[in-house]
């Protein structure tokens, strides 16, 4: 959540794409971004003022919501603001915030730890309630700064019996390596069809209308303006 009025521009944008290929679609923007390489990157307008700029966008855009909760304090705002509550892939093992998640009785989506083997979720989705629980795929820490995709991943996860998200962004990052961490979006494409042939629920994808000059991320995000062709090649790999 950059400001109410970027975040509600690319919402509006993408509403347009999503109307075009007939797609279902969540808005998630980040009131604090509390996983941030350096102490001096920009984190966001906080719990207060992003729910309520959350709130609004989503009134306005008429899409249901999601965004990161970071602490078991959070969660019961967070379930009064948005529709869906998402775990970090950094606290995906943190009991007391999966269960203070767990007892709003919104769904929640877990993004798999960098640091987890599939089958290790498992034990995550035994902290939680069943039925409202799905898993998103972001990729495995492999050496320094740097993530890959393991898609056995994928049937792992949905051999448990829930849906499964892909975030072809967020596994494109290169973690870390200085003073903010890089990423390569030219791979978001090519990752999120190979993970539509392998089979998923959900697509997640950061998206901003000027990724180079993003406050967080920008190298890992889609350009607005190459969302619609994004999305048009994962929807043919899930038809064929």
């Amino acid at each position: 959540m950059e400001s109410e009025e970027g975040a509600r521009f690319i919402a509006d944008g993408i509403a347009e794409v999503c109307g075009r290929l007939g797609l279902r679609w969540i808005f998630k923007a980040s009131f604090d971004k509390a996983n941030r390489t350096s102490q001096g990157s920009f984190r966001g307008p906080g719990l207060d003022e992003g729910l309520e700029s959350l709130a609004r966008i989503g009134r306005q855009v008429g899409v249901p919501l999601t965004t990161d909760v970071h602490l078991p304090a959070q969660a019961a705002a967070c379930a009064d603001a948005v529709d869906l509550l998402q775990v970090p892939a950094f606290l995906s093992r943190q009991s007391d915030l999966l269960e203070a998640c767990g007892s709003t009785g919104r769904p929640v989506n877990v993004k798999k730890g960098q640091f987890s083997a599939p089958g290790d979720m498992a034990a995550v989705l035994g902290k939680l309630p069943a039925g409202r629980v799905m898993l998103t795929e972001r990729g495995a820490c492999f050496g320094y700064n740097t993530l890959v995709v393991d898609y056995r991943s994928l049937p792992t996860l949905r051999g448990f019996g829930v849906p499964v998200c892909f975030d072809a962004t967020h596994s494109v990052q290169a973690p870390g390596g200085g003073a903010t961490s890089g990423g390569d979006r030219r791979w978001v494409p090519t990752l999120a069809r190979a993970a539509a042939a392998v089979g998923i629920d959900a697509l997640f994808a950061e998206v901003h209308d000027r990724p180079e000059d993003a406050l967080s991320d920008g190298p890992n995000m889609v350009r607005l303006s190459d969302l619609e062709a994004l999305l048009a090649g994962v929807l043919a790999v899930r038809g064929a």
